[in-house]
């Protein structure tokens, strides 16, 4: 019994500490549950944390009941990912191809939705891939988004 505890908090200070930077911008709810929250659809926004002007919005499945309220509900794939630029961009720190900038756990253990990042070069596009994965077999689901950078009006001389 001790185990389990220390593992179901464990679970929620990792869920916790992997979506604290994503901001709830709304959620619907899809089923009505009589015993904890409903399932829902939530809508969250992201910044890229090493490119500043860029804001990721993230739409997903969130299981409620019992299993949902404790966290160990396995969530669906499905996600919808759109990035756009929000502001001048202006990278921070040394980006890497396929650098993951958020990650979410979908079950206890075993599966993960992440969005990472690449450049396109040649159109001078960032190019956010939304997909989860899972230890043994990942999901072929997936959502992609693009964001050419632009000049941004306060901008000057880019």
């Amino acid at each position: 019994m001790r185990t389990n505890s220390f593992m179901i908090m464990l679970f929620c200070s990792v869920t916790l500490a992997s979506a604290a930077y994503a901001e709830e911008v709304g959620s619907v709810d899809t089923k009505f549950k009589m015993l904890g929250p409903d399932h829902k659809i939530v809508i969250e926004a992201f910044d890229d944390p090493k490119i500043e002007g860029i804001t990721c919005y993230l739409s997903r499945s969130k299981k409620g009941g019992l299993k949902g309220m404790v966290g160990l509900a396995e969530e669906t794939s499905d996600a919808a990912l759109s990035c756009r630029q929000v502001g001048p961009i202006r990278t921070t720190g040394e980006l890497k191809e396929g650098e993951r900038v958020f990650s979410e756990n979908r079950s206890l253990v075993f599966k993960k939705l992440q969005v990472v990042r690449f450049f396109d070069k040649k159109r001078q596009t960032y190019v956010y891939l939304a997909y989860s994965d899972r230890v043994i077999e990942g999901s072929p689901q997936n959502a992609i988004s693009t964001v050419p950078i632009q000049p941004w009006a306060n901008q000057q001389g880019s």
